[in-house]
């Protein structure tokens, strides 16, 4: 997924990674080799260190409560939400949507 977004978008709108230290990172020296993208880890119990992801996982949770089993959640049905929380107006980006403060950002590198 994330050669797949850095395709996209211009190269330089991915500048660094940070994650928590999920299984799901495992293969991080292979995105930092290849895309030349630096991989960053929280400290364990720090998710302050993450804070706009975890603003988003609770927004998630919105929409899909705790223990929801993705295996019978429909692509459509994901998408939906997550189209509806990225153009969401958020009063610390001044009342605009993270959906228009992403692609003016990308703007400015193309």
């Amino acid at each position: 997924a994330i050669r797949k977004l850095n395709t996209i978008f211009p190269e330089t709108a991915f500048q660094r990674f940070t994650t928590d230290r999920g299984k799901e990172f495992s293969c991080y020296p292979v995105i930092e080799e290849d895309l030349s993208i630096p991989v960053y880890f929280a400290d364990p119990y720090s998710s302050w260190q993450r804070g706009s992801n975890e603003n988003s996982n609770g927004l998630l949770k919105e929409f899909f409560p705790r223990r929801t089993n993705f295996d019978h959640v429909e692509q459509e049905e994901l998408q939906k939400a997550l189209y509806l929380i990225n153009n969401r107006p958020r009063k610390c980006l001044g009342y605009r949507t993270p959906h228009e403060v992403f692609m003016e950002e990308v703007l400015h590198l193309i």
